[in-house]
């Protein structure tokens, strides 16, 4: 079993009146199936109200399964006794960083999971900091939160998770409310912790470059995963892409657009230098 197993797993929103009478159901997971090996950096996809955010919270037995059944390193989250079990394995980062830190100082933040949780004090600090140097904000550990930037301030929240040592993160569309400079901190942190760390990576986005280098990439729409495999696989069905309202990285998108045009181009090109080293081919054949 992979360190993170769901099956045929429902989700439902009831709405009720002031009787208690439903007055409608929103099935957010319609009978999903993710199957994830510890270690693997993997991508979610998915138009607003598609369900990734759903998942995301089952993951972290924030949401309990209405039908079918989710696994989280070897846990069943449907059990109670379970729960804190599931949140030690399986981290949880939201979009708002602001939502997260709850310290004045940066280090204290990032201690504050490792101590409510009765880990040694020696070994909090040891965590605070092995945390922030893995993240790169050692130098910041004294400073507070408030003076620091909106990719800082979440990187910061990805340290206190990581103070935890959970086996997983899921990141609920981390980088939504930052800049570009922002958005490449945090993913560089991100799989800095997945390829040095060995940290099982679950990253829900709706930004389709950042998932260019993940392993694998489900795409979610109405509740439902519609698409699954390599992002090379993934981005190789443009039109399909489109057809659930998700755009495509720019290079892969003028690849394809120029494939559509007679040249000799491959489907699924995910960076700027495969682009060119196709146009040089097609170049030096003439």
């Amino acid at each position: 079993m992979g360190i993170i197993k769901a099956r045929k797993l429902v989700h439902e929103y009831i709405r009720r009146d002031e009787e208690g009478n439903v007055e409608s159901i929103q099935t957010a997971l319609d009978r999903v199936d993710l199957d994830v090996k510890a270690g693997e950096f993997i991508a979610i996809l998915g138009h607003n109200g598609s369900g990734k955010s759903t998942l995301a919270k089952h993951i972290n037995a924030i949401l309990e399964p209405g039908e079918g059944s989710l696994w989280v390193d070897g846990y069943d989250v449907s059990d109670d006794a379970n729960i804190w079990n599931v949140r030690q394995s399986a981290g949880m980062v939201f979009q708002n960083p602001d939502n997260q830190i709850i310290a004045s100082v940066v280090e204290e933040d990032v201690g504050f999971g490792p101590e409510n949780i009765g880990v040694p004090t020696d070994e909090i600090w040891q965590r605070v900091e092995d945390s922030l140097r893995a993240v790169g904000m050692l130098k910041y550990r004294t400073h507070s939160p408030n003076k620091l930037s909106g990719g800082q301030k979440q990187r910061v929240a990805i340290a206190g998770v990581m103070a935890m040592q959970p086996k997983c993160i899921v990141l609920d569309e981390p980088t939504a409310m930052l800049d570009p400079n922002g958005r490449k901190e945090v993913l560089k942190a991100v799989h800095k912790l997945n390829k040095e760390k060995g940290v099982t990576i679950l990253l829900i986005t709706h930004y389709m470059e950042e998932v260019v280098d993940a392993d694998k990439v489900y795409v979610m729409d109405k509740g439902r995963v519609v698409m699954q495999g390599t992002p090379r696989e993934i981005f190789s069905k443009v039109d399909e892409l489109k057809s659930y309202r998700l755009d495509v990285p720019q290079i892969t998108l003028l690849a394809h657009e120029l494939r559509r045009e007679g040249l000799a181009i491959p489907e699924g090109v995910l960076t700027r230098a495969e682009l060119m080293e196709a146009i040089e081919r097609i170049c030096q054949s003439y």
